[in-house]
């Protein structure tokens, strides 16, 4: 079975709004102020999970037509948008070791989809 385009777009697709449902969920968390009432109100909670959901309806969408073995380590590319979303949004710092454990990830990603050919 050879994966479709329209599947690793999918995939690509899932990561990114996966990693603004992780920026979300850390902004919710910010603001739990250690009642269950706190957290039942928390918009940003709610967005946050949203976004989750919605990454999973992509994800299942890429998957249904591709092979799981060359699409599910796509998804970890979701930690090059996460990395980028902290930085801006929270002011987290870039280190030498976040950087090469991005640059991992684009290789070994690359490695996997050389299956793909």
């Amino acid at each position: 079975m050879r994966t479709p385009l329209s599947s690793i777009l999918f995939i690509l697709t899932s990561s990114f709004i996966g990693s603004f449902g992780a920026v979300f969920l850390k902004l919710g968390a910010e603001h739990i102020k250690g009642s269950l009432g706190s957290f039942l109100r928390n918009y940003w909670l709610a967005v946050g999970v949203c976004l989750y959901l919605l990454s999973s309806v992509f994800f299942v969408m890429g998957v249904s037509q591709g092979e799981l073995t060359i699409l599910y380590p796509m998804v970890s590319l979701g930690y090059i948008w996460t990395i980028l979303w902290a930085r801006l949004f929270f002011k987290e710092p870039f280190t030498m070791s976040k950087i090469a454990g991005l640059v991992m990830i684009i290789f070994g990603v690359a490695l996997i989809n050389f299956g793909n050919a």
